[in-house]
């Protein structure tokens, strides 16, 4: 069974950078990793996803400022984002897809706990 640790939310300025970090465990290191976010009173949504082969897949809205990566061997994951903006604000959650390649047309299989990320104006 994969549990998922995710870290680094925090409070940041617009135009600001942090860093998240999800620390998987119980689980093959081979699944595909992801982070989605929802925003108050809003629908979750994909954020980005990385493969094990290192294909990478990014929502339009932070293309150009977010990078995601991972560490194969354990398959920590990490989300470096850049040039913050407000409505980047939202609880972002960690997750794992089973499978070689993302697939946007099914959720997850696990999902971590969320870290708030707060972008004031």
């Amino acid at each position: 069974h994969v549990q998922l640790q995710a870290s680094g939310g925090g409070l940041v300025q617009t135009g600001g950078s942090l860093r998240l970090s999800c620390v998987p465990s119980g689980g093959y290191n081979t699944y595909v990793m992801a982070w989605f976010r929802q925003a108050p009173g809003m629908e979750r949504e994909f954020v980005a996803a990385i493969s094990f082969r290192g294909n990478r897949n990014y929502a339009d809205s932070v293309k150009g400022r977010f990078t995601i990566s991972r560490i194969n061997a354990d398959s920590t994951t990490y989300l470096q984002m850049n040039a913050l903006k407000p409505e980047d604000t939202a609880v972002y959650y960690c997750a794992a897809q089973r499978g070689w390649a993302y697939n946007g047309d099914r959720l997850p299989d696990y999902w971590g706990q969320g870290t708030q990320v707060t972008v004031s104006s």
